[in-house]
């Protein structure tokens, strides 16, 4: 199997190039759109294979929901989850850029030794500090994200005097934490996290405020796909009516510096983010 440093390589040669599409499958019961969907090991393969073909750049794996309300999942259960998937995708496809969507250190640790390259943290390492240490020590990318209180309690009345400021200064914090923890920069990513403790309001003004995240130097990931503000917009739309929406919000968010799409729909996605790279960025 190919190292760590040999799968991130072609990935953050595309950084600043063209934008990166992270299909997300989600192997739990629960997760707002796609949850059962992939909870055997034969449908969740069959799903990262047909993600693959389809032109994601990386497949980001979770075993955890962080739908709002959402309760904490035992660590044995996530491993439980996501460590057979890895394996089985790695054997079948060595090159495949893996990320482990988790906020639990040992969960992030076996991920990696499984195969996954990328450590996707939803409370940029702070429910589990030694998430940084994992990622300093085995050289993994690690994606810092914005989140305001747990999954259960993030919607119950977020409140900020100015939401781009304060999750840029919160973002910023949790970079130089991962720098000084080891971490090289070229391997630190940033995720405002629409959605986690924001109003509808909130996500569209750090849409719009993405440029400002951009000074922060780090590359921007930005996760829209089917959430409830599109919905919200929409007219009260379920989460399987909101692919255009979710279409709009990506084509934009290029436009505006995202670097990277977390996206459900990866075959629409990586259409949509090549015409938006075409116009945004040649």
């Amino acid at each position: 199997m190919p190292t760590i440093t040999e799968r991130l390589r072609p990935i953050q040669d595309a950084i600043g190039q063209r934008t990166l599409v992270m299909g997300v499958l989600n192997t739990t019961p629960d997760s707002f759109y796609d949850g059962g969907r992939y909870a055997t090991l034969d449908a969740a393969l069959a799903r990262a294979e047909q993600m693959l073909e389809e032109g994601a750049d990386i497949l980001d794996i979770g075993g955890e929901s962080t739908r709002p309300g959402a309760e904490p999942v035992p660590e044995a259960e996530e491993i439980r989850r996501v460590v057979p998937l890895i394996e089985a995708i790695v054997a079948r496809y060595p090159n495949a850029v893996i990320s482990v969507d988790t906020t639990k250190s040992r969960v992030a640790q076996q991920a990696l030794q499984a195969g996954a390259c990328i450590l996707n943290d939803i409370s940029g390492a702070t429910f589990d500090p030694r998430m940084l240490e994992v990622a300093a020590h085995t050289g993994a990318l690690i994606v810092l994200m914005h989140i305001k209180g747990t999954p259960k309690t993030m919607q119950q009345n977020p409140v900020y005097d100015d939401v781009v400021a304060e999750v840029r200064a919160t973002l910023h914090a949790h970079a130089r934490r991962a720098l000084e923890a080891g971490i090289p920069k070229e391997h630190i990513w940033l995720d405002p996290g629409i959605g986690f403790g924001k109003t509808v309001e909130h996500n569209l003004q750090l849409l719009r405020g993405l440029p400002e995240l951009r000074t922060l130097d780090f590359p921007i990931l930005v996760g829209t796909s089917r959430k409830s503000f599109i919905g919200h917009i929409l007219g009260g739309l379920p989460p399987e009516e909101r692919l255009e929406g979710t279409l709009a919000t990506l084509a934009l968010a290029v436009a505006w510096g995202a670097d990277i799409v977390r996206v459900h729909d990866v075959k629409a996605a990586v259409r949509a983010v090549n015409v938006a790279d075409a116009l945004c960025r040649r």
